[in-house]
């Protein structure tokens, strides 16, 4: 573990990508006692420009709602769509994949069918549809963006699978006597660990990037305030306040960019070809 950390933290990048995500976290952990009121309360005068009030440091929007309180809760909602659908979308990766992988034949063919079918498919419309049918909430929203984001998993999955099967340690455990689910959680799946870690590190910043796609259309859940919501009902004021729109952007543009950083510090620090060269 303290070469792991070691190679991660030679990634400059991903330190700085951890120390901004740390920095969300805190603050969406901290939102409900440094903004006790809710974020859609008008709290001042409409249209208040940044750095012109100190009770209001990044100003007002055009209904006098306080937007660094916005953007506090709205994280929030970013984080926990972000983390709960990527662990949703890689559960149900891992589970097709190991089974196609493991089994193969029929079995492999039908579920590699079936991941193809929602491969298709573009994701942003799928999720698009799914939550209009399930009516926009957080769950539907979660939902919507779990069952779009789980192929990439399972093709992943179903590759190391194969690849492993064959191994020593694998044929051992045959045997031996062990079970296919035992086999599959306890000799094969540890083993591809890393590779999942990282893809799940990256379907994280999609997942957020997704969520605020949908609350700009209109279809985030309309009792939680989020950064897509915020850009899209400033659509109509980009002139005359030109920071509602820009500081929710540049909270997602910052929280993705820095959650793909991770993803690449966990990719060097992981991958052991990677890890070998930077040894050497």
């Amino acid at each position: 573990m303290r070469h792991f950390f070691r190679r991660f933290a030679r990634n400059k990048g991903a330190v700085v990508g951890l120390v901004i995500v740390g920095v969300v976290m805190l603050v969406a952990l901290f939102a409900g006692l440094v903004f006790p009121g809710s974020p859609w309360n008008a709290v001042g005068e409409p249209l208040l420009d940044p750095l012109t009030d100190a009770a209001y440091p990044l100003g007002t929007d055009m209904l006098g709602r306080d937007i660094a309180s916005g953007l506090a809760y709205g994280a929030r909602v970013s984080l926990l769509v972000g983390l709960v659908s990527t662990a949703v979308a890689t559960f149900i990766g891992i589970s097709i994949g190991a089974v196609a992988g493991y089994y193969g034949g029929r079995i492999d063919d039908v579920l590699m069918r079936l991941t193809e079918f929602f491969q298709t498919i573009p994701t942003l419309a799928m999720a698009v549809v799914l939550v209009a049918i399930f009516q926009p909430s957080l769950t539907s929203i979660i939902t919507a963006i779990a069952v779009v984001s789980w192929p990439p998993v399972a093709r992943l999955v179903r590759g190391e699978f194969m690849s492993l099967r064959s191994r020593e340690f694998v044929q051992a455990a045959v045997v031996i006597g062990q079970s296919a689910p035992r086999i599959i959680f306890t000799q094969i799946l540890p083993n591809t660990m890393s590779p999942i870690i990282v893809t799940a590190s990256l379907m994280i910043a999609t997942a957020i990037l997704t969520e605020s796609a949908l609350a700009f259309l209109g279809l985030g859940d309309r009792n939680l305030m989020s950064w897509g919501f915020m850009i899209g009902a400033a659509r109509t004021m980009i002139r005359e306040a030109w920071w509602m729109s820009f500081l929710p952007g540049l909270a997602i543009l910052l929280t993705v960019l820095a959650v793909n950083l991770i993803g690449e510090g966990l990719n060097d620090a992981l991958n052991p070809h990677l890890r070998n060269r930077g040894e050497r």
